[in-house]
């Protein structure tokens, strides 16, 4: 089905047909056919929870209710289940084909704490398969399947994430220990069992035994956390209009599915929840994500395709995808690829976007070893403020810190684990407040290569600082930093920087600074900055008159 290519035939577009752009100036063209994500159809029958006796006080255990509901609309050939007002607690819920969740305004589905009422399941995390707990929302090979409204559906994260004691104020530390758990005293850590705090060797074990069956695992369970919300191979998806937060882990794990659609919800998570991240599509086909908040502790939309020999064995890359007018509040990442790309990643839109107080705005992460290729990649119209550390980051030898100034010259042979990212353009991005205005860590063996930013406007505390790239264009970018050069370039060549504007921190600081044996090609044409910073600063290896040339 994922790559059933008469699925598609005869979809109508409304705005989706081909995306083309091009300019003479910086040569920018691309053009793929974006097809759109089918939504689902819902047979017309409906019920209601409390039809199956279901009772929202917060206390009584609902899961018997919710099941014979949903058997009820699948028994119907499929339907509505209607989630009215209350606080209704339950355990997982499943669904299935044609089936819809409709939760409406004042209705908090609030998911038992019990780790006991988690089933282990054969499921998918970070990339790979796993053995997990049964996510509270749980679905898989279901076709037409939908959740709607406007209510809330609570994770209890809160029972099963562990905390690090420097995220939290003394009060808050005081509160988490009377809840009960146990304190790792050497990492700082609160867990919520010793079973928790003592998992993460015992699966390694477990792994490393070969176990396959989900019962090997339980010694383990309360370490699993669920994602609040995993769909596996389904087709014709849509999330429209609830809140979803408060997740063990991930929130919203989309996974070799196609046809997914994703409006008008609220994605939460405290920020010092740990692997808590907003949306998650990983190895999935034909997605439209519009109209979305998200305030989380970890990246917030984020795009997957597997890790390493899992990831490119499996081979289904997330293509066709389309982000628009989201709102990201908080989060590591506000719009991310990676680091899991291994099956890779194409054919992506991204457009009017506002990030506030991410750690990075744009952030691209891989690793040698992954594998996998990103290329067709277009982000345009994006907004941030506050950014922690970079506006737009690029870290192909990702390790956990992004812009440690760490440079790697060191080259290592060309392999199928070799990252490859290309064919980027980022468009007409807006940012007050940043470390870095653009920084790149890319391999030497395999520079990041065809990039193009047009349009950057940055107040940030450093500019441009890339390593390793090469056909790169920089246009109509201005840049107001506090300290170096606006521009600096290591082992970098063919590189076009084309009406370059703004001002340093010191009135007769560089415009741009080259290191490196390798770099050459570099061409600046038009300068917008003051005369008196058009300078090139040079280090010893590099030919500045040789390899600089500035019109």
């Amino acid at each position: 089905m994922f790559y059933n290519e008469e699925a598609i035939t005869g979809i109508k577009r409304r705005g989706w047909d081909e995306l083309a752009m091009k300019s003479e100036e910086t040569n920018i063209e691309y053009r793929w056919a974006m097809t759109e994500a089918l939504l689902p159809e819902i047979p017309d029958y409906s019920v209601r929870i409390t039809d199956f006796g279901a009772v929202g006080d917060g206390r009584t255990d609902n899961t018997d209710a919710f099941r014979q509901a949903t058997e009820a609309c699948v028994n119907a050939g499929g339907g509505r289940v209607v989630i009215p007002p209350g606080i209704w607690l339950t355990g997982p819920i499943k669904l299935a084909s044609r089936l819809e969740l409709h939760a409406q305004n004042g209705a908090v589905i609030r998911f038992s704490k019990r780790f006991d009422d988690y089933p282990l399941i054969a499921s998918q995390f970070e990339g790979k398969p796993s053995i997990r707990c049964q996510s509270p929302l749980d679905a898989e090979g279901a076709d037409h399947v939908a959740i709607t409204g406007k209510g809330v559906f609570d994770g209890g994260g809160e029972a099963w994430r562990p905390v690090k004691r420097w995220k939290m104020t003394d009060k808050q530390w005081e509160r988490l220990l009377r809840s009960g758990g146990i304190v790792d005293e050497a990492d700082g850590i609160w867990w919520p069992s010793a079973a928790a705090m003592e998992g993460a060797a015992v699966l390694e074990r477990l792994i490393g035994e070969g176990k396959r069956e989900p019962a090997d695992y339980l010694p383990c369970r309360d370490f699993l956390r669920p994602n609040l919300l995993s769909f596996r191979r389904c087709s014709r998806v849509l999330l429209d209009g609830p809140t979803f937060q408060n997740s063990a882990a991930w929130n919203l794990h989309p996974w070799a599915s196609e046809h997914v659609t994703i409006r008008n919800v609220t994605v939460r998570n405290p920020w010092y929840a740990q692997n808590s991240d907003g949306l998650d599509i990983d190895s999935c086909r034909n997605v439209v994500v519009e109209d979305c908040t998200f305030d989380v502790g970890d990246d917030a939309v984020c795009l997957k395709s597997g890790k390493d020999e899992a990831g490119r064995e499996l081979g289904m890359p997330s293509e066709y995808i389309m982000i628009k007018n989201c709102m990201v509040y908080h989060g590591h990442g506000g719009f991310v690829i990676g680091s899991e790309m291994s099956g890779g990643i194409r054919h992506v839109h991204v457009s009017d976007c506002t990030f506030m107080g991410t750690d990075i705005g744009l952030r691209f992460k891989s690793a040698r070893g992954r594998g996998g290729i990103v290329e067709d990649i277009v982000i345009e119209r994006i907004r941030m403020t506050d950014i922690a550390g970079e506006a737009i980051s690029f870290h192909l030898f990702y390790e956990g810190v992004e812009g440690s100034g760490t440079v790697r010259d060191e080259e290592v042979p060309v392999t199928i684990g070799t990252p490859v990212f290309r064919n980027i353009h980022i468009i007409d991005v807006h940012c007050d407040e940043a470390d870095k205005a653009f920084l790149v860590n890319g391999l030497a063996e395999m520079p990041l290569e065809g990039v193009t930013v047009q349009g950057l406007t940055a107040a940030s505390r450093q500019g441009v600082v890339c390593h390793h790239v090469k056909r790169l264009t920089l246009a109509d970018v201005t840049l107001f930093t506090e300290e170096g050069p606006l521009v600096k370039l290591h082992q970098s060549r063919d590189v076009e920087i084309i009406r370059l504007g703004g001002a340093g921190g010191a009135s007769d600081e560089a415009m741009l600074a080259v290191t490196g044996s390798s770099t050459a090609r570099i061409e600046c044409r038009d300068p917008r900055t003051a005369v008196t910073q058009r300078s090139v600063r040079a280090s010893d290896e590099v030919d500045a008159n040789a390899a600089v040339r500035i019109s």
